[in-house]
């Protein structure tokens, strides 16, 4: 099956994949340039998962302070080396999840973090289970998985503060 150079670049251009995954995912997809996302997105949560046991101790400190000063969030990502944590792609997910942070108020990381006894639904109170603010279809975590699937290495949420102005 020949694949065109413009569909392997429409690919790239939506999933952040290499030339090459892009071009194997619609071979393997027969064309089909939805199918090919599925692909991809499958193959990108693999190595996600490769990647998760991974040490990420270096990275940045994200601060965001919503427009007229009432709200603030300070958050730490981690990723395996400074290389990437310099990169566009991991700066621009730390400022997304610093948006999330500050619109969602999360109280968690992740629902491992919720104390025993408390019935919090984990869909509102942990960070990477929130359905994420640019796009509900998918949660939190499903972009830090896309952004580990670009960058090759783990990426971790260590902590975050948020604060709002009176309380």
């Amino acid at each position: 099956m020949d694949i065109s150079a413009e569909r392997i670049k429409e690919l790239r251009q939506k999933t952040g994949a290499g030339v090459m995954d892009c071009k194997k995912a619609l071979t393997d997809a027969g064309g089909d340039f939805n199918k090919a996302l599925d692909i991809i997105s499958e193959r990108g949560l693999a190595i996600a998962k490769k990647k998760a046991e991974r040490t990420a101790e270096q990275g940045i400190i994200e601060c965001y302070v919503h427009t007229g000063s009432h709200i603030g969030v300070m958050l730490e990502l981690n990723c395996e080396t400074d290389f990437v944590a310099r990169t566009q792609d991991f700066k621009d997910l730390a400022h997304n999840i610093a948006l999330q942070i500050s619109a969602m108020t999360p109280l968690y990381i992740s629902k491992e973090d919720i104390p025993a006894g408390d019935t919090s639904d984990p869909q509102v109170v942990c960070l990477i289970q929130q359905p994420f603010i640019k796009d509900p279809a998918k949660t939190v975590q499903d972009i830090i998985t896309e952004t580990i699937a670009k960058t090759g290495e783990n990426i971790k949420v260590r902590r975050f503060v948020r604060f709002e102005l009176g309380y």
